[in-house]
């Protein structure tokens, strides 16, 4: 059994970066040292006065410590890495631009008033976590050791959860609208027309290239496998290098997922 050391270590580059900031930025808030007011995503704030750090700053908190905190920061470390070591393996760059567009498309579904929310950290967890129900439909999921399911249903019984138990359900409902836009840009529309028109930009692999996250983009073309075909030009969860969903789903047949807090 590895040490908590060890298993920080051994996680995908990305995911690990949020996690950590995530639970970085939640523990000053919670020591007084940060006040969420300061963090919020406030529009006139940041139009008026020009308070740009809230644009980011409110993608990483999760909200004060608790237990959905806690599921929240297990749901990263569970469906963000199953994700960035599955279909994102050796495509950190695809992974980052998923990343970035789904803040980019939050912040801007924000400025409808309906639909603003003043943190988007937990949209952003929860679009991780639609992605992956759709990655691997099929997954057998325990929820809370009560109910059995389909992981293509996931995300839709968190959020009648986090609704049962009083959370608001516009921050659910962001992240699954979210991972639907990238999900529907990447995967259906290209199946559809032949045409992928969420190519990941070239200097986002730059800056993967320059600090040496991950796998470099010279890497991926030549390792083969699934993704390998998109690795720079397409950015989506599938490619044209992708095997059919059959078989994507055969290793995690038998398999249960169980979120417990």
């Amino acid at each position: 059994m590895s040490s908590p050391g060890e298993y920080y270590n051994s996680l995908p580059p990305i995911t690990k970066a949020y996690g950590t900031l995530c639970l970085l930025t939640t523990t000053l808030a919670q020591l007084g040292l940060v006040a969420p007011i300061h963090i919020a995503l406030i529009p006139e704030l940041v139009f008026k006065q020009f308070q740009v750090w809230r644009l980011i700053t409110n993608l990483f908190f999760l909200g004060g410590f608790s237990i959905n905190f806690g599921i929240r920061l297990l749901m990263i470390a569970r469906y963000g890495v199953l994700l960035e070591k599955g279909p994102f393996e050796r495509r950190t760059a695809d992974f980052l631009w998923m990343m970035i567009f789904g803040s980019l498309t939050l912040l801007v579904l924000s400025v409808i008033p309906f639909f603003w929310t003043p943190f988007l950290g937990v949209s952003l967890v929860f679009m991780l976590l639609y992605l992956w129900s759709r990655e691997f439909p099929n997954a057998n999921i325990s929820l809370y050791g009560l109910v059995n399911l389909k992981a293509f249903y996931l995300p839709w019984a968190m959020l009648a959860l986090d609704v049962i138990f009083g959370s608001k359900i516009m921050p659910d409902l962001l992240g699954i609208i979210a991972g639907h836009l990238y999900y529907f840009l990447t995967v259906l529309h290209p199946l559809a027309t032949g045409k992928n028109y969420l190519k990941t930009p070239k200097w986002v692999n730059k800056l993967v290239a320059r600090f040496r996250i991950g796998a470099p983009v010279a890497a991926v073309r030549q390792a083969g496998g699934v993704g390998a075909v998109g690795s720079g030009t397409g950015g989506g969860a599938y490619s044209s290098a992708r095997a059919p969903p059959e078989s994507s789903n055969t290793a995690f047949r038998g398999r249960s997922y169980r979120l417990t807090d």
